[in-house]
């Protein structure tokens, strides 16, 4: 994500902020231009706000807060179109079911969750696979476990994505990730797995694609229930073979796992890329005498190879991890990325880079 700065005073702002701790103004993101706002309520015109800044004005005269601004266990600080035919906005639309607010964990679970969910929002949308281009979009049911009733498993079916909101608990999906034998697990990274099951019904199946996946990652068709239960009863007992060809255990355990975890993979470095482009980063790792250049947004040029792209994030994620070391935590990226991994990350590139240019052109 992006660096964000409050357009009428010019500070550094976050994607979640709702106010502008140096001026003081009320501020939104607003979706169709991708862009925090300074933001004026119109007295005679309630309902409405105006942008301070002239040139966003001039292109939208008039905007709404969406609906959950002030909801209870899910404030959003997304704006919804001037004209009211939307009360939510275009990420909270998406969100079919939520946890019963009768139970006070799930207040703060929603708005994680949430919060997570719009951050998959902007990177879909920078990478033209949201609703904004008029792409189809998954729903969400984040659901919790009842007495007596059936757990809730997180997974994509049909086009809907579920999510157990007991992950929004950093000590329960720690438990998980250690009882899975996992290096990472994030709500973030949930949602970007899930996503990436959505986006091979989407982009892979049914099309020119099928075939050059099924030679990188496997044929689909082999029964994808008894490949899960082999992969829980037997966990990751293969490590060498799997990190030749895998960016993780689970993604060896069938070709749709294997697409969906590498999908979320993909996102993270885009997202980690931007977020150091934005910051204009620019590394000399110890022992190297040349300076890397600086380092460029994926977003903002489709035709950028992904050899490039993951040229410049391997030393950031050295210094990232570094960082983390310094302050006593793990590693935050925790990754090893084999030939085979490379490889099927750069055929997601390409197809997501010609999806961009079919869009534009």
């Amino acid at each position: 994500m992006r660096a964000f700065t409050c357009d009428h005073c010019g500070h550094v702002v976050f994607f979640e902020n709702t106010n502008c701790v140096h001026c003081q103004s009320t501020l939104a993101f607003v979706p169709e231009r991708m862009r925090m706002a300074a933001l004026a309520p119109l007295p005679n015109l309630p309902g409405l706000w105006e942008p301070l800044s002239p040139a966003l004005r001039e292109q939208l005269p008039f905007l709404r807060m969406c609906q959950n601004r002030d909801g209870l266990g899910v404030p959003c600080n997304f704006t919804t179109p001037g004209d009211g035919s939307q009360p939510y906005c275009v990420s909270c639309r998406q969100t079919r079911w939520l946890p019963n607010f009768s139970n006070p964990h799930n207040l703060l679970r929603a708005n994680k969750v949430e919060t997570a969910k719009r951050y998959l929002f902007y990177t879909l949308s920078c990478l033209q696979l949201s609703s904004l281009q008029g792409f189809p979009a998954p729903v969400f049911d984040f659901l919790e476990d009842l007495p007596g009733g059936e757990p809730v498993m997180t997974g994509h079916l049909s086009g809907i994505i579920t999510l157990n909101v007991a992950e929004a608990d950093d000590d329960e999906r720690a438990r998980r990730r250690v009882a899975m034998h996992e290096p990472y697990r994030t709500l973030l990274g949930h949602l970007r797995h899930e996503s990436g099951h959505f986006y091979w019904d989407t982009l892979i199946r049914d099309t020119h694609w099928l075939e050059h996946f099924r030679a990188l990652f496997g044929d689909e068709r082999q029964d994808y229930g008894q490949a899960l239960q082999a992969y829980y009863a037997n966990g990751p007992t293969c490590l060498e073979s799997w990190q030749q060809q895998h960016v993780s255990a689970y993604a060896a355990s069938h070709p749709w796992e294997d697409w969906a975890e590498t999908w979320a993979h993909y996102l993270h470095v885009m997202d980690l890329v931007e977020t150091a482009a934005s910051y204009s980063v620019q590394l000399r790792l110890p022992g190297h005498m040349a300076s890397w250049p600086p380092v460029e947004d994926p977003f903002a040029n489709p035709g950028q190879s992904f050899e490039h792209i993951l040229h410049q994030c391997v030393p950031l994620t050295l210094m990232l991890n570094s960082l983390n070391r310094s302050l006593g935590h793990n590693d935050a990226y925790p990754f090893a990325l084999s030939a085979g991994a490379k490889a099927k990350l750069k055929f997601i590139h390409e197809v997501v880079a010609n999806h961009r240019q079919s869009i534009s052109a």
